[in-house]
């Protein structure tokens, strides 16, 4: 009788080890990628002009809210991905002064946010092959559950930043 309780013992504690060896929680499903929240149709609610030279060297005002000036209220983009989330092209609408190319193609330096809180690199094309780089944009808030995006234009000279652009963005559905 003991060797039977031993046996029906030891059968219970393998069917038990391995019955939990198999968790199901769901299918695969990839991560979601930025391009999957830039991608759309984008809206300004504020476009800031910054004087980097002046905020350095802590003179007021280095500041200027350009959001109603230059029509920029008319001021929209578009991100465009393909079926599998891969960046096609961008385009800038309304009649505003361009101060990046309107139209063109497009990839971020990176799928995913950086850990290190840096932004994210926009890279803007003129060809489809994304070798003819014209101009590069900063990623500075992404989008998450208020579709709110912000991103950053940087002139510089020598290698020092005189000016940046800051478009803060909402999502047009």
């Amino acid at each position: 009788m003991k060797c039977k309780s031993i046996y029906w013992f030891d059968i219970f504690i393998f069917v038990l080890l391995t019955g939990c060896t198999n968790t199901d929680d769901g299918s695969y499903v990839d991560p979601i990628t930025l391009y999957e929240k830039v991608n759309g149709n984008w809206g300004l609610t504020n476009l800031k002009m910054v004087d980097e030279f002046a905020k350095a060297n802590a003179i007021e005002p280095h500041e200027e809210n350009l959001s109603t000036f230059f029509n920029y209220e008319d001021f929209k983009i578009n991100f465009s991905v393909d079926e599998k989330n891969q960046p096609t092209t961008y385009e800038v609408s309304g009649n505003v002064p361009q101060l990046f190319a309107p139209n063109g193609y497009w990839k971020l330096a990176s799928d995913f946010q950086q850990t290190n809180a840096s932004a994210v690199k926009i890279y803007l094309y003129s060809d489809a092959q994304k070798t003819q780089k014209t101009d590069e944009l900063r990623l500075t808030s992404v989008p998450g559950s208020n579709d709110e995006m912000e991103i950053q234009l940087v002139r510089s000279s020598g290698g020092s930043a005189f000016v940046s652009y800051v478009f803060k963005l909402n999502a047009i559905n």
